[in-house]
């Protein structure tokens, strides 16, 4: 019989109680302690219900209403502890047994609860999932198969296990790089992309990014691991069982090694768009929140920009003279007396409005006009299409983004956007194929 049969059915009312939070957070208390007891039997029910008390104690319950289980049991401070330690025994959770020597009753983990126990207290502990897939470790495994004369072949089903968590590891952080670029491409101004960049960095895959490129030394412990795979393949000593899951985690660190290359790229990636996202706000402006950069490409774009200008600097003509020095200046005489308010006209000289509004905002590498002669140059018949000659450089991946986000964002009937496979150009520049039709000219020529 497996530990999936010996389950009984009434353990998984834990999962659909409204106290669920809780139950874990006692049945993990109690399983800290109990492997830090002396006692070889475990420990006895008065030791458990003063540990569920000591959690109790710190959490959060309003005890002013009555409270009540899905088992139609009244909870007060007094008996939660007795109540959840019977429910534990009968559902299975914890094992109830009698100790003579004691003479009281005692209470232990079955396997398969302690199964469930052990996840629960890894990932309440981030920590922990930093070191559980590592190089490291699959290089340990390996040298030390190698060096051991009984050549035991569970050291090689350790490593191919831990090869195997690293991969889905990898494949995890690559759709969580996935789903920061669609975070990134619907904010339009600067504080929503500096909260994605913030995400970003300090998220647990970032954690465990940088362990593989520090303390595990990716591509140190890469190669020694097919040396050691080499190594162990090559000795007599080695069966046919043994050299099969070599041959498995030969595989598995050639999948491991094309994730984390395409990784390093999607991090590449995710900073110059960010960047490329920050100077086109510098640029444009954010139309939804950043009013002033509104106003000045509105004023741009006007042929009476100098006339507004002028009334916009009569209508605010009253102001206190500018001084380098006032009565709060750090060497002022002590004695200075405070000047009243004086208002006088702002000065309207031969200078006063021979300045560009242009010159307060930073410039970006090219404007919305120069997306757009990007755009028709690949274009024919109304359908922009990308091919592997289209993209240059990472100027031109950046106009060809922005060209999908504008395509993206006002999506209509008037046109079919497609996207195809994966495209690497000039410098290993990779995109997707994609593909932007007017459904007008598609219905002009049919």
């Amino acid at each position: 019989m497996n530990l999936l049969e010996r389950i009984p059915k009434d353990f998984y009312k834990l999962f659909g109680s409204k106290y669920m939070e809780y139950y874990i957070t006692f049945l993990v208390a109690i399983y800290e302690e109990s492997s830090r007891s002396y006692s070889a039997l475990g420990l006895t029910e008065q030791e458990c219900r003063a540990i569920i008390n000591e959690q109790l104690a710190s959490a959060t319950i309003d005890w002013s209403e009555e409270r009540f289980d899905e088992e139609g049991s009244l909870l007060t401070r007094s008996n939660m502890a007795a109540v959840c330690l019977r429910y534990f025994e009968e559902w299975g959770w914890l094992r109830q047994d009698f100790d003579e020597t004691l003479n009281s009753y005692v209470v232990s983990f079955p396997e398969y609860s302690q199964l469930y126990v052990e996840l629960f207290q890894k990932l309440s502990v981030e920590e922990d999932s930093e070191e559980r897939e590592s190089v490291l470790a699959v290089y340990s495994y390996l040298f030390t198969y190698s060096a051991d004369p009984e050549k035991n072949t569970e050291m090689l089903r350790s490593a191919l296990r831990t090869s195997r968590r690293l991969s889905q590891m990898l494949a995890a952080m690559q759709e969580g790089m996935r789903g920061y670029f669609d975070e990134l491409s619907g904010k339009k101004d600067f504080r929503g992309i500096q909260e994605v960049l913030i995400r970003e960095i300090h998220n647990s895959d970032s954690k465990k990014y940088a362990i593989l490129t520090t303390t595990d030394s990716f591509y140190r412990y890469k190669e020694a691991v097919k040396e050691l795979i080499d190594q162990n393949m090559s000795n007599p000593k080695t069966d046919d069982e043994a050299a099969e899951i070599l041959l498995r985690i030969e595989r598995e660190f050639d999948s491991i090694e094309r994730r984390y290359n395409r990784l390093i790229e999607q991090k590449t990636v995710f900073a110059s768009r960010a960047a490329a996202r920050i100077r086109y706000i510098l640029r444009e402006g954010s139309t939804e929140e950043d009013q002033t950069l509104q106003l000045v490409n509105l004023l741009n774009q006007s042929s009476r920009k100098e006339e507004i200008l002028k009334e916009l600097a009569s209508s605010m003509g009253v102001t206190s003279p500018y001084r380098v020095i006032t009565e709060k200046s750090f060497y002022t005489p002590r004695n200075m007396e405070k000047e009243a308010f004086q208002p006088v006209s702002v000065y309207t000289g031969a200078n006063a409005d021979s300045g560009e509004m242009e010159d307060f905002i930073l410039q970006p590498l090219y404007t919305k006009e120069e997306i757009r002669s990007f755009r028709k140059e690949y274009e024919k018949n109304g359908v922009f299409s990308v091919t592997k000659d289209v993209i240059h450089s990472v100027e031109d991946l950046e106009k060809l983004f922005f060209i999908w986000q504008e395509a993206t964002e006002r999506q209509d009937d008037a046109q079919r956007i497609a996207i195809g496979d994966e495209i690497r150009g000039e410098g290993g520049l990779t995109f997707s194929d994609l593909t932007i039709e007017n459904a007008e000219e598609e219905k002009e020529k049919a």
